[in-house]
Formats: structure tokens, C-alpha cells, sequence
């Protein structure tokens, strides 16, 4: 049995699980993928500063996000078609997460329903929205997640138009999906999956159909985004999503430092640096290079998290070490949940939670929240030398 001690060790296990479209689906980003990998090697480029002759005996990587216990400083991300990953896969997320003691959130196209997810669990989660053409859909989303009592608005401001990603059009992705030969040789490959999948009625994107209006039968992400994705998306329109909820809110897809501010003038509590883990804007700067400059702007008046590359506890360190107040992790707990279901979310977590609580002590630290700027060596040119 192969021993599993680094988030890469789940990887391999994923892709035999899992058919070969929601892998690709999964480890994609957008043309040239230059951003995805950028976001994973910009992180090569932080050094710790080791310390020593220090008490470490008492440590907790304990904190809060938006004023909410969490174990470690880190949220499950939204993921679209996490369900097609495994079966009820996003129930099975929301489980390890509550169990564990970090947030998890639901994605707008999620497989499993927010009211599946909510009767399945007993903490609140959190829940994603993506900003649409069809406004009463919009309110009915927000009042259907106030009512499965979600603690967190997440509201996804990088996709008002769908990145074009090679593999997912090369693979003809679809959920559930499309039965063509080549997609039936490789499901057949994949018999533990096909047999969980049989044993649910949970295939399609459940948030959506029988909710939006005349969506009777969805199959295609990118067909659908086509037409209901509000290419017209300013800051005024979220004044009434943010209105309508009433709670806590937190605004994912800021890379630059005037939206950032322009942020901070909504009223939300919390922003995420993302690139959508390069799978929107190719080319564009990695997460983490584009953190310290957003944290200095406006860090002292809004929570900033930060999204992509992530793939360690040590990860976690250099952005928490940043600035960031936390993180949010897609791919990794996807892996997990791919190769091994619930248990397999718990492993990266614990995997996470090991890296970061080790590399917290051997940088001198007792506590997640004392890592600060003077525990890494930091590149003169990290954010770059722009015109």
C-alpha cells in the first residue's frame, strides 16, 4: 500500500481513480497554463528564515477566518462539478471539513443541491455565487442558502466570461457525461467509480436545474455560461447581493490593487487574490506575487485571503508570513477526494495541518498567527519592476 505523505502522493491515486475528463477538468487552467504553473513556482521563490533555541512546545495553528474557530488558517474553495469527482463528493467535502474544524464552501455549480449539502451536515458552510444575467435566479440562490442557514457569501467576480480551457473542450466535458466511445473506454477502466455513480441520483448540476428559468436539463458548463454570465458586472451591482444576503460576505477574484480598494468601499469582509487557479486570465501574475502589494493598499481594512498554487503546509506559511489571513485550497482536497472520498479530504487536510505546524516551530514560532514578513526572505524583485 502505498504510503501518502504529501498532497503530490494523492495525485497519481486521482488520476487511476477518476475518468479522464474531471481530472483534466481538475488539474487544467487556461491556454498556455502559463499562470497555473507560475502559481505553483512562485511559491519556490519565498525562503524561510530558520530560528533556533526557541520555546516551541505549546504550538496551534489555530485562527480566525472572518470571525469564525478555525483549525488551521484554510477554507475549502468552491469547485465546480466536485460531485462528479467522487459520488455526493460535495457532501462528502462538506463532512471532513466540519469534522476537521475548517470552512467549507459550495460551489453556484455544484453537483450536489445547497439543501442536499445542509441536510447532510450540522455547521454551517459557506456558499459561492457567480454573478449572472438572471437577477431573480440571483435572489433565489441567496434566499435558498440564507435558508440552509450558510454562514459566508462567496461572490465570484473573475468570471464574467469563460476562459478557454484546451482540455475541457478536447474532452467534450459534460455533466453528466456524454457517452461517446472514447469516454466509455475510459469509464470502463474506472470501475469503482461507475458502480459509485450508479448508486446516486446525483449527476447533474442541481443548484441550477428546475431553479433558473426554463433550465430543464443542463449538461454543458460552457454552454450555460454563454448565455447567463453578467458580462455587464460592475461594483454597483453588488450592492444589492450584498444587501439581499445581509451577512457575511467575502469578494474572491481580485488580483490588482485598485480593485482591491474598490472592494474595501462594498462593505465586504473579506477578499480573495485569485486567478481562479489560472484558469481565467492567462498570463496573468501568479496569486502569491500579487498578494504583498494588495496586502499593503488595503490589508488593515478588509480580511485578504489568497487562492492558488497551494499544495503544502508550507504554502500556507509563506502566505499567512505575507500577510494573507488565510487560504483557500481547490486541487488538493480534490485530489483527496478523488482518490479516497471523505477519508481522502481528511488526509490532505491533515497533511496541510502537519506541514504548516512543523514549519511554523522550526521557524521559531508558537503560534499560525505570529508568522509575519520577518520569518521569510523575500526577493527584492517579488512583485516585480513594472513600467
Amino acid at each position: 500500500m502505498k504510503i501518502i505523505t504529501t498532497i503530490d502522493d494523492l495525485k497519481p491515486l486521482y488520476k487511476r481513480r477518476v475518468p479522464k475528463m474531471f481530472y483534466d477538468y481538475t488539474i487544467g487552467g487556461s491556454w498556455t497554463e502559463q499562470t497555473l504553473r507560475e502559481n505553483i513556482s512562485d511559491f519556490n521563490k519565498l525562503y524561510f528564515r530558520q530560528r533556533v533555541a526557541v520555546d516551541i512546545s505549546n504550538r496551534t495553528t489555530k485562527t480566525k477566518l472572518i470571525g469564525q474557530d478555525a483549525t488551521m488558517p484554510v477554507a475549502l474553495a468552491p469547485v465546480g462539478l466536485t460531485g462528479l469527482q467522487h459520488p455526493d463528493g460535495e457532501i462528502k467535502a462538506a463532512k471532513a471539513a466540519e469534522e476537521f474544524g475548517v470552512p467549507f464552501t459550495l460551489s453556484t455549480m455544484s453537483i450536489c443541491s445547497i439543501e442536499d449539502v445542509a441536510k447532510n451536515t450540522s455547521k454551517p458552510f459557506w456558499f459561492q455565487l457567480y454573478c449572472m444575467s438572471d437577477r431573480p435566479f440571483i435572489e433565489n440562490l441567496i434566499d435558498r442558502a440564507k435558508e440552509a442557514k450558510c454562514s459566508a457569501l462567496i461572490i465570484t467576480l473573475d468570471l464574467q466570461i469563460l476562459g478557454q480551457r484546451h482540455k475541457d473542450i478536447k474532452n467534450q466535458m459534460t455533466a453528466p457525461p456524454k457517452l461517446t466511445l472514447k469516454n466509455i473506454m475510459n469509464m470502463a477502466t474506472k470501475p469503482k467509480w461507475c458502480l459509485g455513480m450508479m448508486g446516486t441520483k446525483r449527476h447533474g448540476f442541481a443548484n441550477i436545474v428546475g431553479h433558473a428559468s426554463g433550465v430543464k436539463n443542463l449538461t454543458s458548463l460552457s454552454e450555460w455560461s454563454a448565455n447567463n454570465l453578467l458580462r455587464t458586472l460592475n461594483w454597483d451591482d453588488l450592492d444589492w447581493m450584498i444587501k439581499r444576503w445581509g451577512g457575511k460576505v467575502i469578494l474572491k477574484g481580485i488580483q490588482d490593487v485598485e480593485d482591491a480598494k474598490m472592494a474595501v468601499k462594498t462593505g465586504a469582509d473579506a477578499i480573495v487574490v485569485s486567478n481562479h487557479g489560472g484558469r481565467q486570465l492567462d498570463g496573468a501574475l501568479s496569486s502569491i506575487r500579487s498578494l504583498p502589494s494588495i496586502i499593503d493598499a488595503v490589508g488593515g481594512k478588509i480580511e485578504v485571503w489568497v487562492d492558488g498554487g497551494i499544495r503544502s503546509g508550507q504554502d500556507v506559511a509563506k502566505a499567512v508570513s505575507l500577510g494573507a489571513k488565510g487560504v483557500m485550497i481547490g486541487r488538493p482536497f480534490i485530489y483527496g477526494l478523488g482518490a479516497m472520498g471523505q477519508g481522502g479530504v481528511t488526509k490532505a487536510l491533515e497533511i496541510i495541518q502537519k506541514e504548516l505546524d512543523t514549519t511554523i516551530a522550526l521557524c521559531g514560532e508558537q503560534s499560525v498567527e505570529n508568522m509575519s514578513r520577518k520569518n521569510l526572505l523575500i526577493p527584492k524583485d517579488f512583485r516585480g519592476n513594472w513600467e
